[in-house]
């Protein structure tokens, strides 16, 4: 089968391996039907983190059809059409059952990784994997782009406004315009949010940020972009802040445009020096956030928005590409040509 290799910084490859097979009794194996690149795959590519030449691939989300389980599974069965997280919730541990199954507590190996390939091993499947109705035929391949974000990104933006405690009415504040950042926007609304402030520095990004619901839109950094927000909340600062980004600035400026008493949900990957609290602590501002609950949201809320057509979060898939082109789905959102690629695998 094709698998992508993360060959060394600015390239990933395409090579033939064997299809893997079962080798705990509450694995799955999985045919991929689309995959996709992540903001925080970026990082190695970009030489923004170490990773060792011809390693495993980052990616981490899919939707596909599964081809054989484990003797523990009993939840889904081969022809089944799933969504498979990046995490590997239990789903009754103490964390998972609190609704943190992005920090189960049942075993080490939590997050997926090696999706960007034609099948894969998923590991802890009984409770992790979501069950999608019908088969990929029955959609629209704008509604697959949609399903595929419940891999992580839509689930992610929706933990970032869930820990944040986003209420109706509230005032809200989504640093980054990643595909993170604008599923956060979607969230902040679905949750009531009356104004949705983004960070945007792109047009197309800003584009779909109000189309997902941002009212208003800052574009500048620093002192002057704090300056700015703090202006469109009439000096008082937001209720929620949504950090989506995880560098220094972006964490920085979530702390300084937050009211007292706000929530910062941090999502983002943290690429962060370190942090000083006492910003935090003068203003009561609460931190939160960590690894997303992507089955917990899937179950329990987002499958059926999407399902619904509720809210549409595909759309921050811009491009479209097959698993031979890869690397170009790489080199392409790093350029900022395209906010997430989409790597369509097998019908």
């Amino acid at each position: 089968m094709k698998k992508a290799i993360f060959e060394k910084v600015g390239q990933v490859d395409i090579e033939n391996v064997d299809i893997p097979k079962i080798k705990q009794p509450d694995d799955v194996i999985i045919k991929v039907v689309r995959t996709c690149v992540c903001g925080s795959d970026l990082w190695a590519y970009r030489d923004l983190e170490d990773k060792k030449e011809h390693s495993e691939n980052s990616g981490h989300e899919a939707i596909g059809i599964v081809q054989d389980v484990g003797s523990d599974i009993t939840t889904v069965k081969a022809g089944d059409f799933v969504i498979a997280p990046f995490t590997h919730g239990c789903g009754h541990c103490p964390a998972c059952l609190a609704g943190f199954d992005g920090d189960c507590q049942s075993h080490t190996d939590n997050f997926s990784n090696g999706n960007q390939a034609e099948y894969i091993r998923f590991q802890h499947g009984q409770w992790a994997l979501v069950k999608i109705p019908g088969k990929p035929g029955d959609y629209s391949e704008n509604m697959l782009k949609s399903l595929l974000t419940l891999a992580d990104v839509m689930a992610t933006g929706y933990h970032a406004a869930t820990v944040a405690n986003v209420k109706h009415g509230d005032t809200v504040v989504v640093m980054g315009d990643g595909a993170v950042g604008l599923c956060g926007i979607i969230s902040a609304k679905l949750l009531g949010a009356k104004k949705i402030i983004s960070t945007s520095r792109h047009p197309d990004r800003q584009a779909l940020a109000a189309k997902f619901g941002a009212t208003d839109n800052v574009a500048e950094r620093g002192d002057e972009g704090v300056k700015k927000i703090l202006e469109l909340t009439n000096g008082f600062g937001a209720d929620a802040v949504l950090e989506c980004v995880g560098t220094e600035l972006s964490t920085e400026t979530a702390l300084k445009v937050g009211r007292p008493g706000s929530v910062v949900g941090r999502v983002g990957l943290p690429h962060t020096g370190k942090m000083d609290i006492a910003t935090s602590f003068g203003k009561n501002i609460i931190i939160a956030g960590g690894p997303a609950s992507v089955t917990t949201y899937d179950k329990s809320r987002l499958l059926k928005a999407v399902l619904d057509g509720e809210i549409n979060p595909g759309l921050v898939f811009t491009k479209n590409f097959n698993l031979d082109q890869i690397n170009d789905a790489y080199q392409e959102m790093t350029d900022r040509k395209v906010i997430k690629s989409y790597v369509a695998v097998s019908d």
